[in-house]
């Protein structure tokens, strides 16, 4: 990039060049992202100041981001934030970039319950902390837990709930060790804990393979409902009556998620689709509710 070029300049070239890697589309979002966070214009004031020249310096560090967005490396993890629920986020390479989807969940939860205050609510490989930053922001005085094996995503998580002001309690725990509750004492349970199968790597995209952490992505072809289970058969104990364990899946495996629920005690069971049509969450009901 050269100097004293005006702004629609700079936003043409930047757009040109992640054009020739990215679809139109995800060029154009990028575009928007660089020019947000290093310059501060909104895309009102991109149009309105589009005749301003770019300062050397602001044109080296894009040319830093976009060489960087050229290797596929994430955008969110470049600026170090990722939009979610309404919310600003951190995210490093020690969690995953929250997904549209799960923003789903997070919406179902809260249309379904957003009227009841003192909720007890778990969440399980919390990663980012974004479900449970996200639930403890938008239900009625909520006591939140949430749990991770990792303690570099734990440490993202902690800084999410104390930038958005809100009390979370995180714990350190591997979910494959779950010891059974003494009594029921969640309302709600949820989570989005890794299940992508090894062999699904090879249709995935660079930047999710070479940048997203895979421990929280990946399990193993023999083994994928790995964490559904122990999480399943730890629910049907702690939910209280009127309860709902709240899963993010893999569709691939929604029968046989369905099946393992009931093989543990549940009895209400069912599949919701995402915004993509496809069946990518299961609610079960507390089963004390049949007792």
């Amino acid at each position: 990039m050269t100097s004293d070029i005006k702004l629609k300049d700079f936003i043409s070239g930047v757009k040109r060049r992640l054009a020739a890697v990215y679809p139109d589309g995800e060029a154009d979002a990028m575009t928007r992202m660089i020019v947000e966070d290093l310059l501060h214009y909104t895309p009102v004031d991109a149009v309105l100041k589009r005749d301003v020249p770019v300062s050397d310096f602001i044109q080296s560090r894009a040319e830093a981001v976009v060489e960087r967005l050229l290797r596929h490396e994430p955008i969110q993890y470049i600026f170090g934030k990722a939009s979610f629920c309404g919310l600003e986020l951190k995210v490093t390479p020690a969690v995953l970039i929250p997904r549209p989807e799960t923003a789903g969940l997070v919406d179902m939860i809260v249309k379904e319950w957003g009227d009841r205050p003192d909720l007890r609510v778990m969440d399980f490989c919390t990663g980012s902390g974004c479900i449970a930053v996200a639930l403890a922001r938008r239900l009625k005085f909520p006591v939140v837990d949430a749990v991770d094996i990792s303690t570099d995503a734990l440490a993202v998580a902690r800084e999410n709930a104390a930038l958005l002001n809100v009390k979370v309690n995180f714990i350190h725990e591997d979910v494959l060790r779950l010891a059974p509750p003494a009594v029921p004492e969640y309302d709600i349970i949820v989570s989005n804990p890794p299940y992508i199968t090894e062999h699904e790597r090879g249709a995935m995209d660079a930047n999710v393979l070479d940048y997203e952490p895979g421990l929280a992505l990946f399990v193993p072809d023999s083994d994928p409902l790995r964490f559904y289970k122990p999480i399943g058969a730890y629910a049907v104990k702690a939910l209280t009556s009127g309860g709902k364990l709240y899963f993010e899946i893999n569709p691939d495996y929604a029968e046989a998620i369905t099946q393992m629920l009931v093989s543990v005690g549940f009895k209400d069971v069912v599949t919701e689709a995402d915004m993509y049509g496809r069946q990518r969450f299961i609610i079960a009901v507390s089963p004390r509710d049949y007792d």
